[in-house]
């Protein structure tokens, strides 16, 4: 089916068979992958209950609690989603040059995915936060915060199984940024406001870059490496079709299992922080006590976020220019969020926040401390004045010096400490799912990368430069909080080395990745944004 979707010749030949890719259902197997399950949802629910009885707080309604486990089942549902459908590009090298069979391949991939997740660094998470319309954010709990995370993410879920039907290898990141756009747009168009100002353009094509440049680079980086690779390593065993079913030689065979578990690990890293991302919007909408303020901040932070404040209130206080604010100051500072246009009142506005910041974590002494009842307009009050300062930094009139925006940058980092971390339980559980996801599915998309990209054989040093490219581009993305996609990194990739090392590129599979790839942000921003009207009309 998916062949005559995608159409081409199997570029196979009769001295490198095709590998072996069924294996016979095994018993074993599913009671493992069953048993991972369930004590993975089971962690969930027991860390759920601890920080929720913590907080001191009494149960009431169950109400949110129903709605936290759906949106938490739909936000793993999309990870383990993402898992089948962008890890089969990891493995694809290793089982088409006979490095792995198929069935431990997937395995290994799915284990560095969950050491990917358990070990990154939060950063893309909250880039693809800052995406969405701040009044959504700061109303999460509401009818149309549930409505925007759920369109988003079930928007996301349709495009990534349409695609793996066809097997296509089409971006996730690009689906789920896609869907954040849509939303954005139908949230601001229901509100009677123009279409563009219902997202963050500066950072959605900052993201844009990344996601548009990737597959570039990809193709030529591989390409450059793999005749580099020729230059130097003059072996022509690397650059044939594998002969037979055996394995390459151990040093080769090394390197390509080396770059398998880079890209696993990379994309576990990059893309399982998604999901974090929006499952922590769904824990500080239904459950604030326990997730909008990270309680467990040490006093020492506490007393640095005290000293920091202080000298922020003095730099934007004389911004102010003796301008005072009367009245509550944060519609003030939404709109400058919202429209990122300073005037008259943003300075005297956002120097009010910040002092009201200031002594709420005063009054209370810790973040720990804070009563439920504020716990949520403190977040608020932390994340909107932080947006503000984002944007404020980057903004060429600011008429900042050198040395304030330094102070203002320490002060942000102090919010973001205070608002935007991760709980160690939801890494675990975004890691299972994401790993669970890497050994189910995966055939469609690896049978695509691995013999219908190409018009011959994918040979050794063709996996291995595709490869490193993608874990090298992967990890750097990481580190600088940008979200790529793996699948368009690596499947441009292994088209490079198909082109340098002469071996032809089967022309309707690149059509239809093309086509995919053009399609996907718009089909995403339909999807989400039809989704987004019609859940909110129903919540």
């Amino acid at each position: 089916m998916t062949d005559v979707a995608l159409g081409g010749a199997v570029g196979t030949t009769a001295s490198s068979p095709r590998p072996a890719l069924d294996k016979g259902f095994n018993p074993l197997t599913a009671i493992i992958f069953f048993g991972i399950l369930a004590a993975g949802l089971l962690f969930v629910a027991y860390s759920l209950y601890v920080d929720v009885t913590e907080t001191g707080v009494k149960t009431t309604t169950y109400l949110p609690f129903l709605l936290l486990f759906v949106a938490l089942l739909i936000a793993l549902g999309f990870e383990f989603v993402n898992g089948f459908h962008d890890t089969a590009n990891a493995v694809a090298t290793v089982i088409y040059t006979h490095s792995l069979p198929a069935h431990v391949a997937v395995v290994w991939s799915g284990f560095f995915n969950f050491l990917g997740v358990l070990l990154s660094s939060g950063a893309v998470a909250f880039g693809i936060i800052s995406l969405l319309p701040v009044e959504l954010i700061l109303q999460v709990g509401s009818s149309a915060g549930f409505a925007m995370v759920f369109a988003l993410l079930i928007a996301a879920i349709i495009w990534n199984l349409g695609t793996w039907y066809l097997g296509l290898p089409a971006s996730s990141s690009h689906t789920l940024i896609g869907s954040i756009i849509g939303v954005g747009v139908a949230n601001a168009l229901a509100r009677g406001m123009d279409g563009t100002s219902g997202v963050d353009w500066t950072k959605a094509t900052e993201i844009g870059y990344s996601l548009l440049l990737s597959p570039s680079f990809g193709f030529a980086a591989a390409a450059i490496l793999l005749l580099l690779l020729k230059f130097i390593v003059r072996n022509p065993a690397l650059y044939r079709a594998p002969e037979g079913n055996a394995p390459p030689p151990l040093w080769i065979r090394g390197i390509l299992i080396l770059t398998c578990t880079g890209v696993s690990f990379a994309h576990g890293s990059n893309d399982g922080q998604k999901g974090m991302g929006l499952i922590m919007l769904i824990l500080i909408g239904t459950v604030p006590t326990a997730y909008a303020l990270n309680r467990s901040l040490p006093a020492s932070q506490i007393a640095d976020f005290r000293a920091a404040s202080l000298a922020a209130a003095e730099v934007i206080q004389k911004k102010a220019a003796g301008y005072n604010v009367l009245g509550d100051p944060r519609p003030a500072v939404t709109v400058y969020v919202s429209q990122r246009k300073i005037n008259e009142g943003t300075y005297p506005s956002l120097a009010v926040l910040v002092r009201d910041i200031g002594t709420q974590v005063d009054q209370y002494g810790s973040l720990a401390k804070v009563p439920a009842e504020a716990v949520g307009n403190t977040r608020n009050d932390m994340y909107l004045a932080s947006e503000a300062l984002r944007f404020l930094m980057k903004d060429k009139e600011n008429d900042l010096s050198k040395d304030e925006v330094g102070t203002l940058n320490t002060y942000k980092k102090s919010l973001d400490g205070a608002t935007k971390f991760i709980p160690l339980w939801v890494k675990v559980a975004v890691a299972i799912a994401l790993g669970l996801g890497t050994m189910i599915g995966w055939k469609r998309i690896v049978v695509t990368v691995g013999e219908k990209i190409g018009k011959s054989h994918l040979t050794y040093g063709q996996g291995a430069a595709a490869e490193v490219v993608a874990a090298g581009t992967i990890g750097a993305a990481d580190m600088l909080g940008l979200p790529v996609s793996t699948t368009h990194v690596l499947s441009s990739g292994v088209a490079g080395t198909m082109a340098a090392n002469g071996s032809g590129l089967q022309l309707a599979t690149i059509r239809n990745i093309a086509t995919a790839w053009v399609l996907t942000l718009p089909a995403a921003m339909m999807l989400s944004g039809g989704l987004y009207i019609l859940f909110l009309n129903l919540f």
